[in-house]
C-alpha cells in the first residue's frame, strides 16, 4: 500500500484530483495554493483520498455486495429506499481499517495537532464525494459531516461514518435522479483543524442572489456559533447583502442588512461523546449582528474574488457557494467550503420564465405567509408530515403521494426523496439558506419556509395555492387558484428610439425586475418602503416617549428592535429600500419620489393619528412638497433627506435621482430645494439631479419657471388627469369621465413638451397612462416624449407597439 496515495495534504491537492479527493477537498486544496497570497483564510488540514477509500471497501470485501443490494432496489419505494441505505451503511461500519492505513491516518491527526500545538486537536471531519460540487451539479450536502473531533479513535470512527454516509438515502435517490452510476461515486474525506466559530459566528455567501440570479450582489447569511442551525433552520440568520460594482470602489456596500431571529447557537459540547450543544442566546446577544460591517465587507470581497479565481480558471462564469466561519480566538475569518452555484449558472441566457397568479382577489383567500424561496407557484392537497417515519402518530414518508404539497416543521437532507415528489414545499422553521429552501431552488419546486403556522393553519386533504411569485413574503391561498407560466426570448424583444423606464414599488422585487430590459426606473415610490418595512409615522418615531401613550410606545420599540434609535432605523430602513432598487438597475437612473402620502394615508401609519389633520379633500389638501418645508413636517422630511444622501454618498449609488411632487409653485420648489440643503441635499453636488413631478396645472403653465431649478420633468399622468378634468378618481361616480387620454389632458402634456423643448429639459412620463393604453404612449412617442416608464408587467407589450410605431415613423420620413 502506498501511503502517499492514501493520505495527502490539503495544500497539495488542487481541482485537477476531484477523481482523487472529491469535490469539496480539491476546491478546499485550489484556494489554499491560489488565493492565500490575495488574503484568503483557509484552514489547514490532510485528505483521505479516494484510493483510501476504496482500500476500505476492497479490505471489507463490500463492493460487490453494495452492488446487488443497489440492484434490486426501486428508489421511488421509500420504505424499501430506506431500509436498503440503512442496511448499506451498517455494513460499511461494521468495517475495519487496514491496519497500515488507519496508523497513517492517526499519524497525520498527530501531527496536525502538533501544528496547533495541542496533542489532540479539534477538527472538522468532512465528506468530499467524486460527485459533489461540479460546475453542472453540485451534490451539496449529500454526504455527512461532524465537527469537533477530537482524538485518534474518534477521528478514524468519523472517517468511517462519512464512507457510510455516501449511501444516505437522500445520496442514493439524487444519484438515481441525476444519472450517475452508484458504484462510481467514490469518497475522500477531509480532516479540517475548526476554526472556534462557536466562539464567534458562521454561515453561508453566494456571489450572486441565490432567488433570482441576479449578478451584482454577493448575499451573506450568518449566526452565532456554529453553522449547523442555520442550515437545520432552526434559527433565522442575520443577512447581508453588499452590492459588487461600489464595493470595488472602496465603498462601504451594504445597501441591506437584517437581523434574523437568533434564539440559540450551537457550540462545542463538553461532555464525553458530546461534539456540540445549543445554548440559549442572551437578549443582549439577539439585537446584535453576528458580523461587524467592516468584516462583512471584507467576506464579501473574499467571496468577489473566489468568483473571479473560479471563473477564470473554468473559462465561464462561474458564481460560488461559499461557508464560512468567525474565529472567535484568533478574532479572523476563514472560508472553510467553495463550490460553484449551479442553479442559475445553468439556466437559459436570453430567456426570462414569468409566473403570474391569475385571480385579482386571491388576497381574500390568503391564509397566512413565509419567507419566499425561488419565484414559481405550485398547487395541490397538503400532506402535513412530521417524521419521515411516522413515529409520531401522523402519516409517514410512505404515506405521500406525487404532486402533494408538503407541510411539515422544518426538513434534512434525509427528506429529500420525498421533497422531490411535491409539487410546494412549506416549513414552519428555516431562512433562505436552510436546507429546505437551498434543495427547493435546486429542485425547482416552490417553497415558503419560516411560516411559523404552517403545521398548525394547515390540515390534510385540503387544497391550497403555494405562491413565491409576489415578492419576499411567500403565499399561501385557500383553493387552487390558476396561475400561467409565461417565456420570454430576451434576444428576440425589439430595440426602441425611446428609453423605456419601469416604476418599481418593491425593493423585493428588484432584482426580479431588473432582468427585464430597461432603461432605468422612471419611478420608485417611498412610500412603498414606508408602509411595508417602516410601518410607523416618522414623526411618531421620533416623539413617540413625549405622548404618554405606553402601547404605541411597546410598538415602536418592538418595530424599531435591535437598532440604536429610532432616526438610525427609519434613516437605515428607508436607505435600504432604495438601495435595493438603485443597485439592481445600476448604473442606469433611478429616479426616486419623496414620499408623497396624503393625510389619511400618513394616519393609518403606526402613530400617525396623533400628527395628522383630518382634512375634507386629503388629495389636494397637506401632501408632497408643502409638508417637507413646513416646520410640523420638516424634521422628518429631514430623515427622508438624509436616507438618500446615505445610499448616494455611503453606498456609492450615484445614480439615484430623487424627484419632488405636488409643488405648486416655483417659490414652494425653491423652498424645498432650501430644505434639502439644510440636511445635505444639494442640487448638483456629487452629480445630484432633481425632477419635478409635473402633475399639477401650474407644473406646465409655469414650466419655464419651474424648469431654471430643476433637471427633469416627469409627469404624473394619474394626477394631471383628475386635476385638469375636476375630477376625484377615487370617486366611482365620476370614474366614467377619468381618462389620460382626453384631449385636454393630452393638450396639458403637448403644453409641457413644448416648453420644456424651449429649455432644454427632459420629460419623461411615470404615470399608470403607458402601462395601460398602448395608443397612450404612441402619442406621447409621436411628440417627442424623452422616456417612458411603464409597470414591469407591460414592459413586453410597451416594446413592442413603442417600436412598430418608430419604424412607422422612419418611413414616414
Amino acid at each position: 500500500m502506498d501511503k502517499r496515495e492514501m493520505i495527502l495534504g490539503l495544500s497539495d491537492v488542487n481541482l485537477d484530483m476531484v477523481d482523487k479527493v472529491g469535490g469539496k477537498n480539491a476546491s478546499l486544496g485550489e484556494m489554499i495554493g491560489n488565493l492565500a497570497d490575495r488574503g484568503i483564510n483557509v484552514p489547514e488540514g490532510f485528505v483521505v483520498t479516494v484510493a483510501a477509500y476504496e482500500k476500505y471497501m476492497e479490505f471489507n470485501g463490500l463492493t460487490e455486495h453494495i452492488r446487488t443490494l443497489i440492484d434490486q432496489l426501486d428508489v421511488d419505494d421509500l420504505v424499501q429506499l430506506r431500509k436498503t441505505g440503512m442496511q448499506i451503511r451498517q455494513h460499511i461500519m461494521d468495517g475495519s481499517f487496514p491496519e497500515e492505513l488507519k496508523e497513517a491516518i492517526e499519524n497525520r491527526y498527530e501531527k496536525l495537532s502538533l501544528e496547533y500545538g495541542k496533542s489532540a486537536t479539534d477538527v472538522a471531519v468532512r465528506s468530499s464525494a467524486t460527485t459533489e460540487d461540479l460546475p453542472d451539479a453540485s451534490f451539496a450536502g449529500q454526504q455527512d459531516s461532524f465537527l469537533n473531533v477530537r482524538g485518534h479513535n474518534n477521528v478514524v470512527n468519523s472517517i468511517k461514518a462519512c464512507f457510510a454516509s455516501l449511501f444516505t438515502d437522500r445520496a442514493i435517490s439524487y444519484r438515481t435522479s441525476a444519472g450517475f452510476d452508484h458504484m462510481t461515486a467514490k469518497l475522500s474525506v477531509c480532516i479540517q483543524k475548526m476554526a472556534r466559530s462557536d466562539l464567534g459566528a458562521s454561515g453561508v455567501s453566494f456571489s450572486i442572489d441565490p432567488e433570482s440570479g441576479f449578478e451584482n450582489a454577493v448575499i451573506i447569511n450568518g449566526t452565532f456559533g456554529l453553522g449547523e442551525l442555520l442550515v437545520q433552520g432552526e434559527i433565522s440568520p442575520d443577512e447581508f447583502i453588499i452590492f459588487k460594482p461600489t464595493l470595488a470602489e472602496g465603498k462601504d456596500a451594504i445597501i441591506e442588512k437584517k437581523l434574523g431571529k437568533k434564539t440559540h447557537k450551537l457550540a462545542y459540547g463538553h461532555k464525553p461523546n458530546e461534539l456540540t450543544r445549543k445554548l440559549s442566546l442572551e437578549e443582549e446577544q439577539r439585537k446584535q449582528f453576528c458580523l461587524t460591517d467592516e468584516q462583512a465587507l471584507q467576506l464579501a470581497r473574499w467571496v468577489v474574488e473566489i468568483e473571479k479565481y473560479y471563473t477564470k480558471r473554468n473559462g465561464r462564469w462561474t458564481p460560488v457557494d461559499v461557508e464560512w466561519a468567525y474565529d472567535g480566538l484568533s478574532e479572523e475569518l476563514f472560508i472553510v467550503q467553495a463550490r460553484p452555484e449551479t442553479v442559475h449558472a445553468n439556466q437559459k441566457v436570453g430567456s426570462l420564465t414569468e409566473f403570474k397568479i391569475a385571480d385579482g382577489n386571491r388576497h381574500e383567500r390568503l391564509i397566512f405567509e413565509g419567507i419566499a424561496v425561488g419565484d414559481r407557484i405550485g398547487k395541490g392537497a397538503v400532506n402535513v408530515i412530521h417524521t419521515l417515519d411516522g413515529r409520531d402518530g401522523s402519516a409517514d414518508e410512505a404515506d405521500f403521494e406525487d404532486g402533494q404539497v408538503l407541510v411539515t416543521e422544518m426538513t434534512d437532507p434525509d427528506w429529500e426523496p420525498l421533497m422531490k415528489k411535491a409539487s410546494a414545499i412549506v416549513t414552519n422553521k428555516g431562512g433562505r439558506t436552510c436546507h429546505a429552501a437551498i434543495v427547493a431552488r435546486e429542485l425547482g419546486i416552490p417553497a415558503i419556509v419560516g411560516a411559523t403556522v404552517a403545521t398548525q393553519a394547515l390540515n390534510n386533504g385540503q387544497e391550497v395555492t403555494v405562491s413565491c411569485a409576489e415578492g419576499s413574503s411567500g403565499k399561501i391561498y385557500e383553493g387552487l387558484i390558476d396561475f400561467e407560466e409565461i417565456n420570454h426570448e430576451i434576444s428576440g424583444l425589439p430595440k426602441t428610439e425611446t428609453p423605456i423606464m419601469l416604476n418599481v414599488a418593491s425593493p423585493d422585487m428588484a432584482f426580479k425586475f431588473s432582468k427585464v430590459p430597461n432603461s432605468g426606473v422612471g419611478l420608485a415610490r417611498e412610500e412603498f418602503i414606508i408602509n411595508n418595512y417602516i410601518h410607523a409615522h416618522p414623526l411618531a418615531l421620533l416623539h413617540h416617549r413625549e405622548l404618554g401613550d405606553k402601547e404605541l410606545t411597546e410598538k415602536i420599540d418592538e418595530i424599531t428592535y435591535g437598532y440604536d434609535n429610532e432616526s438610525e432605523f427609519f434613516i437605515k430602513k428607508l436607505s435600504y429600500g432604495i438601495a435595493h432598487i438603485g443597485a439592481a438597475f445600476y448604473p442606469n437612473r433611478v429616479i426616486v419620489r419623496f414620499s408623497d402620502f396624503k393625510s389619511n394615508e400618513y394616519r393609518n401609519l403606526v402613530g400617525g393619528s396623533y400628527f395628522e389633520p383630518e382634512e375634507e379633500n386629503p388629495m389636494i389638501g397637506w401632501r408632497g412638497a408643502s409638508r417637507y418645508y413646513s416646520d410640523k413636517y420638516k424634521e422628518a422630511f429631514g430623515l427622508e433627506c438624509q436616507a438618500i444622501k446615505r445610499v448616494r454618498d455611503l453606498y456609492g449609488l450615484t445614480n439615484i435621482t430623487v424627484m419632488v411632487p405636488f409643488c405648486r409653485t416655483p417659490e414652494e420648489l425653491k423652498k424645498v430645494l432650501a430644505t434639502m440643503e439644510e440636511f445635505g441635499l444639494k442640487r448638483g453636488e456629487n452629480g445630484l439631479e432633481v425632477y419635478l413631478m409635473a402633475e399639477l396645472p401650474s407644473n406646465i403653465m409655469m414650466a419655464e419657471e419651474f424648469a431654471e431649478h430643476i433637471d427633469g420633468f416627469s409627469i404624473g399622468s394619474n394626477d394631471l388627469t383628475q386635476l385638469t378634468l375636476g375630477l376625484d378618481r377615487d370617486s366611482s361616480l365620476v370614474a366614467h369621465v377619468y381618462d389620460e387620454r382626453n384631449d385636454a389632458v393630452k393638450r396639458m402634456i403637448l403644453m409641457l413638451l413644448e416648453k420644456a423643448k424651449k429649455t432644454g429639459t427632459k420629460v419623461g412620463i411615470c404615470g399608470q397612462g403607458p402601462s395601460d393604453f398602448p395608443d397612450f404612449a404612441e402619442f406621447l412617442v409621436a411628440n417627442g416624449i424623452d422616456t417612458i416608464s411603464v409597470t414591469p408587467d407591460s414592459m413586453f407589450k410597451t416594446l413592442y407597439s413603442i417600436s412598430e410605431l418608430e419604424n412607422k415613423m422612419v418611413e414616414a420620413e
